[in-house]
């Protein structure tokens, strides 16, 4: 799910059946990348293919989701205490001590080791 294709791909499969040229359309990419794409998202289950004559239809398998869903629970939790972190430092605001004059004698000292 990293991948920003396979997310768009999965985005529009929401949205109901495609070709793998309607599909791939959208995409700076070849047919061939597209296809590759889709057998990813086909092994982890979360897309079917269906071929009737040469067209290729490809569909989003929801009953995967909860699977990815669960997958997904421990790097939900890590990022979102990550950005509770974050958000309590924009709010505080940088240290008093703190100046740019600071930040370049750090990286004068670094650079001299």
């Amino acid at each position: 799910m990293s991948d920003l294709t396979r997310r768009a791909l999965l985005a529009r499969l929401a949205d109901g059946e495609a070709t793998v040229n309607e599909l791939a359309a959208p995409h700076p990419l070849t047919l061939p990348s597209v296809s590759r794409h889709l057998k990813v998202l086909e092994k982890a289950g979360l897309v079917t293919k269906t071929r009737t004559a040469q067209w290729r239809s490809c569909r989003l398998n929801p009953s995967s989701l909860p699977a990815m869903d669960q997958w997904m629970v421990p790097y939900r939790q890590f990022f979102e205490s990550r950005l509770d972190g974050l958000d309590k430092h924009l709010m505080i605001g940088p240290s008093p001590n703190y100046t740019s004059d600071n930040l370049m004698e750090r990286d004068d000292v670094s650079d001299t080791n």
